[in-house]
């Protein structure tokens, strides 16, 4: 993807990636466009794993800012 361009959002990138896995799974292409399919594919998984890890981030900062609270809490009561 070029720099220039906007990374899509995840639900789109999906939504393209399924699409193309339709194309190559239902053959009929050429070899070139094939190729071509395969190689957007690969970029658009990679945007959907940049999402997934993003949002694993935030979820486990999310956790570990709830646990510290929890501790800090019951380390306050004595407990």
């Amino acid at each position: 993807m070029a720099e220039t361009e906007t990374a899509p959002g995840y639900e789109q990138a999906r939504d393209e990636l399924i699409e193309v896995v339709r194309k190559l799974e239902a053959g009929g292409t050429s070899l070139e466009d094939s190729l071509a399919l395969w190689e957007r594919g690969e970029e658009l998984a990679t945007v959907c794993r940049h999402w997934l890890e993003g949002a694993r981030a935030r979820l486990d900062s999310a956790l570990a800012a709830r646990d510290g609270a929890t501790e800090d809490a019951e380390g306050a009561r004595g407990e």
